[in-house]
């Protein structure tokens, strides 16, 4: 699995390739439903592998379960005895309803200067700035600072039982050494008051999706039902969506907001929850992802019960998109437990961990410098993401993981909401931008 370097320059740069790599990523349909219907991360992994193997690299092909493929690379560095950093994307994507898109989701069009297609921002841009830029290093015959674990992994999006997780419980020795890791989603640009602001995440919020079992008398749907399990579900469901969860500002959403109160001037007031939402409102659209972070959230979204007009049923179930703050599981399991009720069971579909680390030490430095030396005069800020990455996984081994998949946005660019959204799609030119911030960064850290 060792990697091999080309013998001096040729070919074209990451820069002359990453619009295409992405693109032809984009047009392998990956799609990961969730259940086990989807057509698998294979094909694609199989041309990942493919530009790897060009440039004289080793990586390795391995599957979960027929078809659901993830690459590994390890790629020498200039100091072998410091340790590795994985550098590590997904090649699953969320399934698109074609008919609602203004461009076939899986064409990968270039058109007015940005990538569409579905992956675009989620995460194949990620994948291809990484592949150009370690293709580009090998062709020129350049190491990166220390040794890298370059990863592709299967099943991102449904959790990743049948990738990161997978390979981390299986295959652990893949990773021996790294104590690091970058991925998704962060190192992209907000305007802030005028200024350019690229959010580099350093915290993500714990999974817990969530099945609620309520059980109740079955019986004639013209009887009197006191102990109807479709009202406990609903009036649990009702309870659980509407509650209003309390803020609570980890460091790290507290460093930013004082950050962003710093180049606004508006005021900082942990107490104020409207100067609070004030503060988030600047960042723009990636207001998204920052909106939840300040709090625990439970959105319910499935519900099932019954079959048929005139049975009552004896159970329903429901199913609650749960994401607790990192440190405070806890706290949010018996608090949904209490307004779920006595009659309605709450059991774990998915559960992962909320992951937290300081703004600070050599890594977060280096990814600083790489930025501002490509993009002087920008402003760095930590944040928290509302989703979870498969640097979960990875913690599991120790290792530290950051997002970090830096792009230059246009300001009006809504890019928080092309995840898992209508029209995904990413500028060209901030393609381009991320290799020249990657390549620097894996130069120097």
């Amino acid at each position: 699995m060792s990697g091999a370097t080309a013998a001096g320059p040729s070919g074209p740069t990451a820069a002359d390739e990453v619009v295409d790599v992405c693109r032809e990523l984009i047009r392998f349909d990956t799609s990961n439903p969730g259940d086990g219907t989807g057509p698998g991360e294979r094909a694609a992994a199989e041309y990942v592998v493919g530009l790897l193997q060009d440039v004289g690299l080793e990586p390795e092909l391995f599957e979960s379960a027929p078809g659901r493929a993830n690459v590994v690379v390890r790629v020498e560095g200039e100091d072998s005895s410091r340790p590795a950093l994985v550098v590590h994307g997904h090649l699953d994507v969320v399934p698109a309803h074609a008919p609602d898109w203004s461009v076939d989701p899986f064409a990968g069009e270039l058109r007015d200067g940005l990538v569409w297609g579905r992956g675009a921002v989620d995460m194949k841009d990620m994948d291809a700035m990484v592949l150009t830029v370690v293709r580009q290093m090998a062709r020129e015959g350049r190491r990166p600072a220390r040794d890298l674990v370059v990863a592709m992994f299967a099943d991102e999006e449904a959790g990743g039982r049948q990738g990161a997780h997978w390979a981390v419980e299986h295959r652990p020795e893949l990773f021996a050494g790294a104590t690091e890791a970058i991925s998704e989603v962060g190192g992209f640009s907000v305007d802030v008051a005028g200024q350019r602001v690229y959010l580099l995440q350093t915290a993500e919020k714990g999974l817990a999706w969530l099945r609620l079992v309520a059980s109740g008398r079955a019986g004639h749907g013209s009887q009197v039902h006191t102990d109807n399990a479709v009202v406990h579900l609903a009036e649990a469901v009702a309870r659980i969506g509407a509650h209003a969860w309390p803020t609570h500002l980890t460091p790290t959403v507290r460093a930013l907001l004082e950050g962003v109160a710093e180049l606004t001037g508006l005021p900082f007031d942990p107490e104020d929850p409207a100067g609070l939402d004030a503060l988030v409102d600047a960042l723009g659209p990636a207001a998204r992802f920052v909106g939840s972070t300040l709090r625990h959230s439970t959105n319910p979204t499935r519900l099932a019960a019954g079959y048929k007009e005139n049975v009552v049923p004896g159970t329903a179930t429901g199913v609650v998109d749960g994401r607790f703050l990192p440190g405070r599981s806890a706290e949010f399991d018996a608090q949904v437990a209490a307004l779920a009720g006595p009659h309605v069971r709450v059991e774990d579909v998915v559960r992962d961990t909320g992951l937290e680390v300081p703004f600070e030490g050599d890594l977060v430095e280096a990814m600083v410098a790489a930025v501002t030396a490509e993009d002087p005069g920008a402003h760095v800020l930590p944040y928290m993401l509302s989703g979870g990455t498969d640097n979960k996984a990875l913690a599991r081994l120790g290792i530290t993981g950051y997002g970090f998949a830096p792009l230059r946005l246009p300001a009006d660019l809504d890019f928080a909401g092309m995840f898992h959204g209508v029209d995904e799609r990413v500028p060209a030119d901030a393609l381009v931008f991320g290799t020249r911030v990657l390549d620097r960064l894996l130069r120097t850290c």
